[in-house]
């Protein structure tokens, strides 16, 4: 299982690939990107930023327009922007296709920067990532058929949802994968 660390590694990344941000606008374009569910938080995010900072991967830089006299009590904000070792490492994670890509929110970051990922690595994500959730589908149907007996309406019924979610991404992926291979070039066999 892809380490939420990784995760947040990616999209610290892919996000500065754009432009150079700040803390608060970096959160909240990740929440917007990642989606609310998957919040960030600044005890989260902040010593992420000083990792990639201290690897070498981003540089930090107060803004002058932003720098408080010293006895305001107000801190300078600081503009986080992507190195070249940070480009490069950012197209490594995006091409790495492994299992731990096909994770819910693995899957959902290496999605949100698909755009930059090579067509060979989002093909792979997207079969996995189906393989993945048709697992995920068997498991539910074969609990559903043995524990309906012993359920309420309720929990019957989330389950139901819980099923028909699964079911509806299995749909979402087959068409993606449809898409992805209709748009790649075909290879000759000569």
């Amino acid at each position: 299982m892809a380490k939420r660390s990784d995760v947040l590694e990616l999209a610290i990344l892919g996000l500065l690939h754009d432009a150079p941000l700040h803390g608060y606008e970096l959160r909240k374009r990740m929440t917007s990107v990642l989606g609310p569910i998957r919040a960030i938080s600044y005890g989260s995010l902040y010593p992420a930023l000083k990792e990639l900072v201290d690897r070498g991967l981003i540089t930090e830089e107060a803004t002058s327009d932003q720098a408080a006299p010293v006895m305001s009590g107000k801190r300078a904000r600081i503009v986080y922007t992507l190195t070249a070792d940070g480009k490069d490492r950012f197209e490594r994670l995006v091409a790495d296709a492994g299992p731990d890509s096909w994770d819910d929110e693995a899957f959902n970051a290496h999605m949100a920067f698909f755009g930059r990922t090579p067509a060979e690595a989002r093909m792979r994500i997207l079969l996995g990532r189906r393989s993945r959730m048709e697992e995920r589908l068997a498991a539910l149907r074969t609990s559903l058929a043995r524990g309906t007996e012993r359920v309420d309406e309720y929990t019957l019924r989330m389950q139901q949802h819980g099923l028909e979610g699964v079911e509806r991404e299995v749909r979402w992926l087959t068409d993606l994968i449809t898409d992805e291979a209709g748009s790649q070039p075909r290879k000759d066999k000569s």
